[in-house]
């Protein structure tokens, strides 16, 4: 299912605000009402939709969509898009997922968009164990996705940094969640031909260092570009010859993670 250039650019930024409300006061929308966005995959909106009834959470020319955590204040993820989808699935059909609110797909003509908020494993040894659970689980899933005859972008935090080029501090780091050798063998799996062929669309147009997406909030760690890429655009392989350009946003601050722009040769349709 091979894709014509089209002339065409659609433009797809992935970004975790960290609290959806906590970003609007910081100006991310004043931001978003000037990137030419055509779909917008949040995660951690921390939100429930009821709470969201300010006009600046649905912008106007976009449908917006929401998929929240039972949990108040936790979680959740969301997808804006200016073509109005043909299906919009909320949740991964996997209760102890879904009640997490990490999974929202938007459905167009041959193409469907997903934000994706993948567990961090950091808070304790259950929390890794929850995190190697999903991951063994997801990646059958994605597995399952390549046989059906539609191309995917699964946008958001993955929370693992994929190789050495993606961190700051590689050493200090191998036995701390999100880059683990075991967490980095699973993206490997994922991103490569004898794999399931997945492709890092970010890494096909920058290959260059230091291109960080999160950076902790302790020990200036911002300042000092001490910072993991976890953040990505997954995409099918048929995509890969789409990818135009990729940007990550650092100017301003949102969240403790930074907004990845991607734009593809592809006409986006309902």
């Amino acid at each position: 299912m091979a894709n014509e250039i089209t002339g065409q650019v659609m433009r797809i930024v992935s970004a975790n605000l960290n609290g959806i409300r906590a970003a609007a006061r910081k100006g991310f929308f004043d931001w978003f009402e000037h990137q030419d966005i055509d779909v917008l995959c949040i995660q951690e909106t921390k939100a429930q939709e009821h709470q969201l009834g300010d006009p600046v959470f649905c912008p106007e020319g976009y449908h917006c969509y929401y998929h929240d955590a039972v949990k108040k204040g936790y979680s959740g993820v969301a997808i804006y898009s200016r073509v109005k989808p043909k299906k919009v699935i909320k949740g991964i059909g996997w209760s102890d997922i879904d009640n997490e609110g990490r999974y929202i797909e938007a459905q167009f003509d041959g193409l469907s968009v997903i934000s994706l908020y993948m567990h961090s494993g950091s808070a304790s040894d259950e929390r890794q164990a929850v995190k190697f659970d999903f991951m063994q689980r997801f990646g059958d899933y994605m597995k399952s996705l390549r046989r059906k005859r539609r191309e995917f972008i699964i946008c958001g935090d993955w929370n693992i940094v994929h190789k050495e080029i993606d961190i700051k501090n590689w050493k200090g780091n191998q036995k701390n969640s999100g880059c683990l050798p075991e967490e980095r063998q699973w993206l490997d799996e994922l991103l490569t031909p004898e794999g399931l062929g997945y492709v890092d669309a970010f890494r096909e147009v920058n290959k260059e260092a230091h291109q960080y997406t999160w950076w902790s909030n302790r020990g200036n760690a911002r300042a000092n570009n001490v910072g993991w890429r976890i953040d990505y655009q997954i995409i099918t392989p048929n995509l890969q010859n789409t990818v135009k350009s990729a940007s990550v946003f650092k100017d301003e601050w949102f969240s403790d993670h930074a907004p990845l722009t991607i734009d593809y040769d592809y006409e986006i349709k309902a």
